[in-house]
């Protein structure tokens, strides 16, 4: 076995190499695609009966795609970006004629006829889909339980939780299962499971990755994204995956080439960060002393970091009007249907939203343009906002979310996620990045957040952060 680290371009074991050095790996024909899935069904024997984080297995459609992947290359035709590349799908993603259950026992069963955009596009990039990844119910919370599949746990501590909704996920790219996957983030779905399981989550710019398709096509609070080990794997996949589609009535506003060197100069840029949002928001002190440990990263590497905010004082009840207005058009038939299996969470959601009256609706328009206006001003004077991606450590996997931290108590299954809920009103790209542990060893991710369209920009000063302090590193202690 080689000594170089996991997941280095050095690295000879596919599941341990990331999804640079496994692609180009199988491109040299070095490996194989069919031993890269043999390596990746490997692993999740030896560790998924631990984590749960994958619920669905499809061993033989992906031998046959694996077989075809290792023809093609054989053929000597053009490979796509991510040819033969193992990876399992978040479970609210519809995959064609793979089981999609949402975490909901109404879906228990459920086998859709097509693919979500999302799928169909890491499909045609040469991804060998292999099974689904496990979600809290309708992707609601960040924490992933639910009636059918039970609990996905922290890869770092199996009492912990992996955090949600993308936590199948992001349990199975730190255990390594698989280097990078797919996920979906309205209130931190891709940001907290990051921060909890010590990999990037990434959440784009409205358009970036349309998300279709959609029963509401002019949605705009939840995003599509993807999860890594590593920035420079972030970047490879989205170059894949983003563009425009004629579907989704938004254009594309990336500025730059995902493609593009992620090698950066920080010097001069101005990060301005804070630890409560200019709001107070409530977060444990071992978060604050891991992520306050780590901003002299950024000094070292030239930038100026400073104290400050944007003007967020809107963002609750942007974010809390549209989360319930999108719950109750998008669930509000099956809960009038299935009301009595559904999850009180969600069930609540959409009463919120069913509440709903046309001056909410008016006050919420009027909160986003004064939340825009205070987001632009911010963001005349600093480049960059840095502010912690949750607000607690990765908590017991048997409680359904936290209700309180610093003494403070949460009304609601939202309150412990509003460091992420706050960016998502804003509408902001947004990037967790693995920043440290814990005295008890558990992950703490910084998220990072650019004026939209600045997506790119985004990923290279994450990527710089992470070079300077090699956190991603760390791998958990299973298997």
């Amino acid at each position: 076995m080689s000594e170089a680290l996991p997941g280095s371009a050095t690295d000879t074991d596919p599941s341990t190499m990331s999804a640079t050095a496994l692609t180009g790996a199988i491109r040299r024909r070095e490996v194989s695609a069919r031993e890269a899935l043999e390596a990746h069904f490997a692993r999740i024997d030896e560790v998924n009966g631990a984590i749960n984080a994958v619920v669905t297995q499809d061993r033989k459609g992906a031998a046959a795609l694996a077989a075809a992947a290792d023809e093609r290359t054989a053929s000597g035709a053009d490979l796509p970006p991510l040819h033969g590349l193992p990876m399992t799908h978040k479970d609210t993603n519809n995959t064609k004629g793979l089981r999609t259950t949402s975490g909901s026992v109404i879906f228990r069963d459920f086998v859709p006829t097509f693919d979500d955009l999302l799928i169909g596009r890491l499909k045609a990039a040469g991804v060998v889909t292999t099974g689904k990844s496990n979600v809290p119910e309708f992707a609601a919370g960040s924490h992933t339980f639910n009636e059918v599949f039970g609990t996905t746990v922290n890869p770092y501590d199996l009492s912990r939780s992996a955090g949600g909704s993308s936590g199948g996920v992001a349990a199975s790219i730190a255990a390594r299962i698989q280097p990078l996957g797919d996920g979906s983030d309205m209130g931190g779905s891709l940001r907290i499971p990051a921060s909890f399981c010590n990999v990037v989550g990434y959440r784009p710019s409205l358009g970036v990755v349309p998300m279709a398709p959609a029963r509401n096509a002019w949605a705009w609070l939840g995003r599509a994204g993807l999860m890594a080990r590593d920035v420079e794997d972030l970047a490879l996949g989205m170059a894949a995956i983003a563009g425009p589609d004629a579907a989704v009535p938004y254009g594309y506003p990336v500025q730059g080439s995902f493609g593009a060197p992620l090698q950066r100069d920080l010097t001069g840029l101005r990060i301005g960060w804070s630890a409560d949002f200019g709001l107070g928001v409530p977060v444990d002190r071992e978060v604050l002393r891991v992520l306050e440990s780590q901003l002299t990263v950024f000094a070292d590497l030239g930038a100026i970091v400073e104290e400050a905010a944007p003007d967020l004082r809107d963002a609750d009840e942007v974010f809390g009007t549209t989360r319930a207005f999108d719950f109750a058009l998008n669930y509000g038939d099956l809960v009038i249907e299935h009301g009595d299996v559904i999850k009180p969470e969600v069930r609540w959601n959409v009463v919120k939203g069913w509440e709903l009256t046309g001056q909410d609706l008016v006050d919420a328009a009027l909160a986003r343009t004064r939340l825009d206006t205070g987001v632009r001003e911010f963001f005349g004077k600093y480049d960059v906002f840095a502010s912690p991606a949750t607000q607690v450590l990765p908590f017991d996997a048997a409680e359904r979310y936290p209700t309180s931290v610093n003494g403070v108590e949460f009304e609601t299954y939202l309150d412990w996620m509003r460091s992420a809920c706050l960016i998502s009103a804003t509408g902001l790209p947004a990037v967790s990045v693995p920043a440290g542990f814990s005295e008890g060893g558990l992950p703490v991710g910084l998220q990072l957040s650019m004026a939209s369209g600045k997506d790119v920009e985004l990923l290279q000063v994450a990527y710089a952060f992470e070079q300077a302090t090699g956190w991603a590193k760390r791998a958990p202690g299973l298997g």
